[in-house]
């Protein structure tokens, strides 16, 4: 019997993935990290907080729209967001391969400086370690950890959906995934593909600060804005019903995806977050998340429904309905 090994899909943020934190939660799993958000959820002294941590491996380091190093600040203090919480304070550790250039990690730190000013968050410690050529792709990897500060009554859990809740994103979708596939397979799309990397933590701020009934949010990374959804509705043991028609997705992407045979559900993004709130809180959101500069697409696509539990459907252009599954893998690997 061939044994079983970890392939691309394990990373993926898919059903692959859950095989991998199936063996995590039998040996480590506690009533804090068995919830399953992106950031854990702690009280310390009366103070509610969240912490979170990320690894980065992303192929090309630098693309069109950012790097590694303002992808892992932004999506370190995106986790965090999605929990209810104002993020404070990053850890950076730097994974470097032997012959890297100076150049390049000089370039890499001035964009978390940037991208960690931006955020308005302080990188307070860290750690760097050297491996031999060869190990780490001729250029270097990133981990993050961090901590926040959670608004006072504020519960975003993947697991609070409730039936008659509303569905917003607040932006186009797939732009990094075929962003960074276009630069790293040089197919030289003529376009305006450009990652959509940004920190959402001022646009969660105005909308969790402002506006009562929002249940649940998520950012819809790896796996696309399938995974996302597919993830509310299990969690919350609810039907999720969305509208094809209504998806924000750029031309380029979406004409990207039709020749290169992607969904642009599957497709990462770094830069929107799924709502889930209430009907008469929608447009509130809707008018919060067009007014900031990360949230002007932003739209209405769906419903938390009580028929299918557990399960995704799209209502297609054509009229019909298709399911939504769990991506199995990741479409393009090392995308963050």
């Amino acid at each position: 019997m061939r044994k079983k090994i970890i392939t691309s899909a394990h990373g993926g943020g898919g059903t692959a993935t859950k095989e991998i934190i199936d063996i995590i939660r039998e040996y480590l799993g506690n009533p804090i990290l068995d919830q399953l958000d992106d950031s854990a959820l702690l009280s310390l002294d009366s103070k509610e907080i969240a912490f979170t941590t990320d690894s980065y491996v992303i192929n090309p380091v630098i693309f069109p729209g950012g790097d590694i190093g303002k992808i892992a600040v932004c999506g370190t203090v995106n986790d965090l967001a999605m929990q209810g919480a104002k993020p404070r304070y990053i850890s950076l550790s730097l994974i470097l391969e032997e012959g890297l250039e100076f150049e390049l990690l000089e370039r890499i730190i001035s964009s978390i400086a940037e991208a960690a000013e931006k955020a308005d968050v302080q990188v307070v410690t860290g750690d760097t370690k050297v491996v031999e050529h060869g190990r780490a792709g001729g250029n270097l990897f990133i981990n993050t950890a961090a901590i926040g500060q959670r608004y006072e009554g504020c519960d975003t859990r993947v697991k609070n959906a409730v039936v008659g809740e509303l569905v917003i994103v607040t932006g186009t979708l797939g732009d990094h995934g075929i962003t960074i596939i276009n630069e790293r397979e040089n197919f030289n799309l003529k376009s305006d593909l450009q990652s959509d990397v940004a920190p959402l933590n001022t646009l969660a701020h105005e909308v969790l600060t402002v506006v009562p009934g929002i249940h649940c949010m998520r950012d819809p990374t790896r796996g696309g804005l399938a995974a996302a959804l597919c993830d509310i509705a299990e969690s919350s043991e609810v039907g999720v019903k969305i509208q094809e028609n209504v998806i924000p997705v750029k031309k380029s992407v979406s004409a990207a995806c039709a020749l290169l045979g992607f969904d642009p559900l599957n497709i990462a993004n770094e830069g929107k977050a799924v709502i889930v709130c209430t009907e008469d809180s929608a447009d509130r959101v809707l008018e919060i998340c067009r007014q900031n500069e990360f949230g002007r697409n932003a739209a209405l696509i769906g419903k938390v429904v009580s028929e299918h539990p557990k399960i995704v459907v799209m209502e297609t252009r054509q009229g019909g309905t298709r399911i939504v599954d769990m991506p199995r893998g990741e479409n393009l690997p090392r995308i963050c």
